[in-house]
C-alpha cells in the first residue's frame, strides 16, 4: 500500500460523505450522546421551533392608557381636583418653569398640581435643556428684565425675603427649574440667560412634605413647595401656600395609602448609618456625602 494512502486510512478510518458535518457521524454521535438521537425528538424540537415562530405572528395589542382628567393631568380614578382651589389663585406674580425633559413623563411629578391651581397666563411651562436667544426669544426677553429673579440656592443667591425689602424693583416674574438637583444644576450652569436674572432662594424652616421622591436633604423643596413659599411671600398671602401645598399632601397621602413608602432623605440615611449603598471612590462625590453628614449647606 502507498504510504501517503495508509496515513490517510488510519487518520480518518471513516469516510465521511461530502456536506456531513464531524458531528453528525454514528460514532461521534455514540460516544457524544450514547447513541443516535431517536427521529422522534428531532421531530419535536422542529415542532417546537414552529411554535415559537408562530408567536411573532400573533396580532400586538396596544397598551391602554388609562383616561386622564384634563384639569390635575391625573387618572381619573385618583383625580386630586378636589383638593385644587375651586378657581385659579388670583396673582400678579408670573412664574416660568424650566422642566429638564426627564421630568415631562414622570407620574408623581408636581408641575401638573400647581399649574392646575394657577391661571394659565401665570404659569409657563417652558421643556428642555438648553436655552438661548435664537431658541426662545420669550424667554431672552423675560430673563433680561430687572424685575424677573431666578429661584436657585447658591452662595451668591439673595434671601428673598430680604431681597423685595431693599429692592427698587418688585420682583413680577419668578423662573424655577422642575427637575432633579443634578439635572437643575446642569440647566442653570450651562445656560448663559439664567444668570441674567438676580439669583435668590428661600430661607425657610418648612420641611418638604412631597415624602414619596428622595431628597439629598430635609430642607430640599419640590417645585410645588418652591412655587408656593415664593408665592407666599411676594404676594404677601400666606394662604396661597397653604392652598398649593393640599394637592400635594393629598397625592403623598393616597400614595402611601396604596403601597408607597416614605423615601428619607440622603442626609437622614447617611446621619443614621441607613444609607444602602456604599460610599463613592469619587472624591467630589465623596466630598458632597461628607457634607450632608456634617449637615453643611452645599
Amino acid at each position: 500500500m502507498d504510504p501517503q494512502e495508509e496515513a490517510r486510512t488510519s487518520r480518518d478510518p471513516l469516510e465521511r460523505s461530502p456536506g456531513v458535518p464531524k458531528s453528525q457521524t454514528p460514532d461521534e454521535e455514540e460516544r457524544r450522546g450514547g447513541g443516535t438521537a431517536p427521529a422522534a425528538a428531532v421531530l419535536d424540537a422542529e415542532a417546537d421551533g414552529a411554535s415559537v415562530d408562530g408567536l411573532w405572528e400573533l396580532p400586538v395589542e396596544p397598551a391602554k392608557r388609562r383616561p386622564k382628567c384634563s384639569r390635575c393631568s391625573r387618572p381619573q380614578k385618583v383625580c386630586l381636583c378636589p383638593y385644587l382651589p375651586a378657581h385659579p389663585l388670583h396673582i400678579s406674580t408670573h412664574l416660568y418653569i424650566i422642566q429638564h425633559p426627564a421630568e415631562e413623563n414622570k407620574v408623581l411629578r408636581t408641575v401638573p398640581l400647581l399649574a392646575a391651581c394657577l391661571p394659565q397666563d401665570k404659569c409657563k411651562v417652558k421643556i428642555g435643556r438648553r436655552f438661548s436667544e435664537e431658541r426662545d426669544p420669550e424667554l431672552s426677553t423675560i430673563c433680561r428684565k430687572s424685575d424677573t429673579l431666578i429661584l436657585y440656592p447658591g452662595a451668591e443667591a439673595a434671601n428673598l425675603e430680604e431681597f423685595i425689602l431693599d429692592s427698587p424693583i418688585y420682583p413680577t416674574t419668578v423662573i424655577i427649574i422642575d427637575g432633579t438637583w443634578s439635572q437643575a444644576k446642569d440647566i442653570f450652569y450651562k445656560n448663559s440667560l439664567f444668570r441674567l436674572p438676580k439669583q435668590v432662594q428661600l430661607k425657610t424652616s418648612l420641611s418638604s412634605q412631597y415624602v414619596i421622591r428622595t431628597q439629598p436633604t430635609n430642607r430640599c423643596l419640590s417645585t410645588l413647595e418652591c412655587a408656593a413659599v415664593a408665592l407666599s411671600i411676594l404676594e404677601k398671602n400666606n394662604c396661597i401656600q397653604e392652598t398649593l401645598l393640599r394637592p400635594l399632601q393629598a397625592l403623598c397621602s393616597f400614595q402611601l395609602q396604596h403601597g408607597a413608602q416614605i423615601r428619607l432623605s440622603k442626609e437622614h440615611l447617611l446621619k443614621n448609618g441607613l444609607y444602602p449603598k456604599p460610599m463613592p471612590k469619587n472624591k467630589r462625590k465623596l466630598r458632597k456625602m461628607e457634607l450632608l453628614m456634617n449637615s453643611i449647606k452645599i
